[in-house]
Formats: structure tokens, sequence, C-alpha cells
């Protein structure tokens, strides 16, 4: 009976459609087909510890989220594969790598509903080594280490069903190149041709502006580390995670600004255009002729 049940189709919680052998997704106190699943935001993770109600009412936010992505007007662009498009007029943001954005649905956010940004450099390194006269991997002496970094923006935002957005900046690991296997103790690393297009259109493989070539590993240099980090690549994720952060919280700063000047109490004045004593307007304007009273 019990591996009957295993191979019985399942019904969705959330649709009431069948759910195929290999399309369950668990809810807490149900399931959910795959069709249902992929109507979430990308940036929910509590799938399985939502209960069938919680689900229904994410996907009733979402249904309400493509109104918004369509009336979105994007005026700034910060990004390279996964972008931040930026309305700077709504006051909105959204976060995606889509092309069609009215099929994907990306999830549109208010400037106030950031809470924090942060730019995390991840740094990783691996032993360079080399190959003896059998063909066996050796250690140098001392070790030598190649150094490679990816880009993180972790964009922290108030939200009923997740309070971050992740992404990495870097399509791959910035690493200069550098070969971990040399063919022998006296050998000279060389630079790896790879097939990724450079930040700003520069040909991948190139000798780049501000790069210095690299230096024999005869004894003196065990780490790639300070040529990877002056190198145009890394500056170049750098700013541009630096560009995303700044932006967010400039603008989230501005909107949270002009809200608490907006619910400030407004004082009676007296008209300079028609000596009316009048409470100025949201434009602070005079409520009988119009005029301004901003001095």
């Amino acid at each position: 009976m019990g591996l009957f049940d295993a191979f019985k189709k399942k019904e969705c919680s959330i649709c009431g459609g069948e759910i195929g052998l290999l399309g369950n997704r668990k809810l807490e106190d149900g399931n959910m087909c795959k069709s249902c699943a992929a109507k979430l935001s990308p940036w929910f993770s509590e799938r399985r510890n939502s209960t069938v109600e919680e689900i229904k009412a994410q996907l009733d936010y979402r249904e309400a989220n493509k109104e918004k992505v369509a009336a979105f007007h994007t005026t700034r662009t910060l990004g390279e594969t996964v972008k931040v498009l930026l309305d700077e007029d709504a006051g909105k943001f959204m976060v995606t790598s889509a092309r069609d954005l009215a099929e994907a649905n990306p999830d549109v956010l208010d400037f106030a509903d950031v809470t924090g940004c942060t730019l995390d450099i991840d740094e990783d390194r691996t032993e360079i080594q080399y190959k003896d006269a059998e063909g066996n991997r050796k250690s140098f002496t001392p070790k030598r280490y190649a150094y490679s970094y990816d880009f993180t923006i972790v964009i922290h935002v108030n939200n009923p069903y997740f309070n971050e957005i992740r992404f990495q900046l870097n399509r791959s690991k910035v690493d200069n190149d550098e070969e971990t296997l040399l063919d022998g103790p006296n050998a000279m690393p060389r630079t790896r041709t790879p097939a990724r297009p450079m930040p700003g259109g520069a040909r991948p493989g190139a000798m780049r502006p501000g790069m210095a070539p690299r230096a024999p590993m005869g004894g003196v240099r065990t780490s790639n580390a300070d040529e990877v980090r002056a190198s145009v690549e890394y500056r170049q994720y750098e700013e541009m995670g630096n560009e995303i952060r700044d932006a967010l919280l400039q603008v989230r700063q501005e909107v949270r600004a002009n809200a608490a000047a907006a619910a400030a109490p407004r004082q009676a004045v007296t008209c300079p255009w028609c000596g009316a004593t009048t409470t100025p307007d949201a434009s602070g304007c005079c409520e009988y002729c119009g005029g301004s009273v901003n001095g």
C-alpha cells in the first residue's frame, strides 16, 4: 500500500490540477504543481514552510504585480547580466535578467522598501602546482596560489514574502585567467583565453589597461591577488556594485525625506500675492490664488 501511495498522482492544493510523478512541490500542509510554483517570486525561498493559504496570498500579490510591471517606466539601468531597473519618477525598482518583463513579472518594489544594500566581494584561492617528469602534481616551495573573486549584491528589503534580493554581478570568476597547473617547476604561467566578454567591451584574453604583465614564477611571486585586485575587470565590477548600492540607498533616502516632509503638519502663512492667511498645499501654493508662498 505504501509503495502504491508513493506512485499515486497528487492534486495541486492551489489550482486543483493533477501533479505528475516528478512535478510535486511540497508545502507545509499540501502540494503544489510546477506551474503554480513558477508563478512565485524568484526571491522567495520559504515554500516548504508555507501553508496553502500563504501561497495563495502570494499568488494574489504576484497577479497584482503584473499591473505594476506594465506601468513601470525605466529611467536608469544598472548592472550587466542581472540588472537593477529604476523608475525614479515613480520611486520604484525591480531586479531581473529577463528581456520580456511582462512574461517574467519581476517584483516591483518601492525605494522606501529598501532597508539596506551591501556589496560582498568573495575571495577564493586555488593552489598553483606543476607536473613533474612523470606527470604527477607537485607543490611549489613555498606554496603558490591563484586568487579569484565573485561580486555579489545583497539588497535588504521590507517585503512580506522575502527579505533580501541576492545576485552575482560577474558571470564568471574574476581571476586574470591564471593557470593553476604548470608544465614544470620552471615554467611560467600562460594566459588562457576565456570565452566570455569583458565589461565595457574589452577583448577577452587581451592585456587590459592597468594590468601589469605576469611576473615570472621563479622563487618570488607566490600569489596573483594584488594583480587581480588591480585589474580593470576587478575594478569595473567593484564600481558597478558601488553604483548600484549608492543609487538604491540615495534614492531611498530622498523618498523617505520627501515622505516625511509631506507628512509634516503645514502651518498657516500670509500669501505675498493676495494677502490671505493660507495653509500651503503640497506644492507650496496658496489655496486661494494659487501663487507660490515658498519665497
